[in-house]
């Protein structure tokens, strides 16, 4: 007798093996001698289905059994009489792990919404939805270390407590240990120096400035580790908590950072096609239910499966900023309807809806925006010979817009230095990285892949919220 978990126990399929299952009851059904008892341990999509009756389990037993008890059932393996499974367990033994009043237990075998399990997001991992979401994920998350693994990329950890800004955009959380009744003030301002670390620090909002300096010694790096960013929206596309991953090369350019970028998104999407076929099946199944209630305009214009498809398999078309401009401000979405937000000319950034229409309705492929205009882009991407534009690069996927972003950065001390003046950015705060600019410096290259935005387009699921196991967002930061 053995323990399996169910995925490895419905694949191997051993009818007459006597097997010992532990896991959450979905569902019980059945009639007073027989019931019925639909078992799932997280571990595939599919249930189990137990068979109980009166000559081997007492009724005593299957009565305290209801949906959400944990039970252990120890039985034999038999070819199923009913369809949806090719085995049956046939129970011989259940122990009651642990009960679930049905009064109580939220989760009654009924259709609940995304609001709502949010508010319970400790316990929706034992729905269908969350479940195969959370698989999807993990799969990815392996994925992303074996590409650059097997790429001769070294991992490395970044600071989640720094006293840099990567972005400049001041959306930092910030970190103290004070008395905050009680705050130590010097002429008129708090007083930092008297703080744990000696000055002002914030959770990090990027690990590509500590990326770039391992890169400049080891060649290439990746890191991938949590980001924060104080920034109070509450749409369906923003987290305050989410996970980054950075790639860095050193002695690439931007054709080569594009290179990679095209080549990690396809590779993955690639991996989660071929690896998580039932999860993938299930969740195409349920975003095909909900676009049936969405009105025609505002449905999506492929299937998940096609969607990832679209990426997997075409190649991602190369444009420039002023190129697309021109493209957008000659163009209307459909006959009918013209954008929501106007296109006010070159030198303004793109709404999602214009990404959206040149990857879905212009190109019709995965597209690489780069050459953005400076001002619209951070200090440290690598300025053109134009002095207008920054050797700077977006990737956009149907569906969501951009899911990259990165740039070749500026190796040059005199223009770094010029574009930290530029934008405020004082260079006693980032010597350090100035240094690198002073010590053997080379062109080098680099991006950002916000992992839930990729999770996110995997899985089809509607709201960023519904792709991290326990969201961070405005006035909220349950469990």
């Amino acid at each position: 007798m053995k323990r399996s978990e169910i995925k490895a126990l419905l694949a191997a399929g051993k009818v007459g093996e006597t097997v010992l299952v532990k896991a959450w009851v979905r569902t019980k059904r059945g009639s007073k001698n027989v019931n019925f008892i639909a078992l799932n341990d997280g571990s595939c999509l599919q249930n189990l289905q137990v068979v109980a009756d009166l000559k081997s389990i007492s009724e005593e037993i299957l009565q305290r059994i209801h949906t959400g008890a944990c039970i252990a059932v120890e039985g034999k393996l038999a070819e199923s009489q009913g369809s949806g499974q090719s085995v049956e367990l046939l129970a011989n033994k259940i122990d009651v792990l642990g009960e679930a009043h049905p009064d109580e237990y939220p989760l009654q075998p009924k259709k609940h919404s995304m609001e709502f399990l949010r508010e319970i997001a400790h316990l929706r991992f034992r729905t269908n939805t969350f479940s195969a979401v959370n698989r999807i994920r993990h799969h990815l998350i392996f994925a992303v270390h074996d590409y650059f693994n097997s790429r001769g990329f070294l991992n490395i950890h970044t600071p989640i407590i720094t006293g840099s800004d990567a972005e400049g955009a001041g959306e930092t959380f910030k970190v103290t240990n004070f008395d905050l009744k009680n705050v130590p003030v010097k002429d008129g301002e708090v007083d930092f120096s008297e703080d744990f670390f000696g000055k002002e620090t914030n959770l990090t909002v990027s690990g590509q400035l500590e990326g770039e300096l391992a890169a400049m010694a080891m060649g290439k790096i990746y890191t991938f580790g949590p980001t924060f960013r104080a920034e109070n929206s509450n749409t369906s596309r923003h987290l305050a908590e989410f996970w980054m991953i950075e790639p860095e090369v050193a002695f690439a350019d931007l054709d080569e950072n594009m290179d990679l970028s095209e080549d990690l998104l396809r590779t993955l999407l690639k991996s989660v096609l071929e690896n998580c076929a039932d999860d993938l099946e299930f969740l195409s199944k349920r975003r095909e239910d909900e676009e049936k209630n969405k009105k025609q305009e505002d449905r999506s214009p492929m299937s998940l499966l096609e969607q990832l498809k679209f990426v997997a398999e075409n190649e991602f078309k190369r444009v420039s900023y002023t190129e697309a401009i021109d493209i957008l401000r000659n163009s209307k979405p459909n006959k009918k309807k013209k954008f929501n937000y106007l296109i006010e000319g070159w030198g303004a950034d793109l709404q999602s809806e214009h990404e959206r229409f040149l990857v879905e309705k212009h190109f019709k492929q995965p597209v690489i925006l780069y050459d953005y205009p400076k001002d619209i882009k951070a200090f440290y991407m690598r300025l053109n010979e134009d002095g207008k534009t920054v050797r700077a690069m977006d990737v956009l996927f149907p569906g969501i817009g951009e899911i990259v972003g990165g740039s070749q950065r500026e190796e040059r001390l005199e223009e770094l230095k010029g574009r930290m003046a530029e934008m405020n950015i004082p260079e006693e705060e980032l010597w350090w990285y100035l240094d690198l600019r002073k010590f053997g410096t080379a062109p080098h290259a680099g991006f950002g892949l916000g992992f839930e935005r990729l999770v996110q387009f995997a899985t089809g699921m509607g709201n960023i919220r519904d792709v991290i196991p326990f969201p961070r967002t405005p006035k909220n930061a349950e469990f």
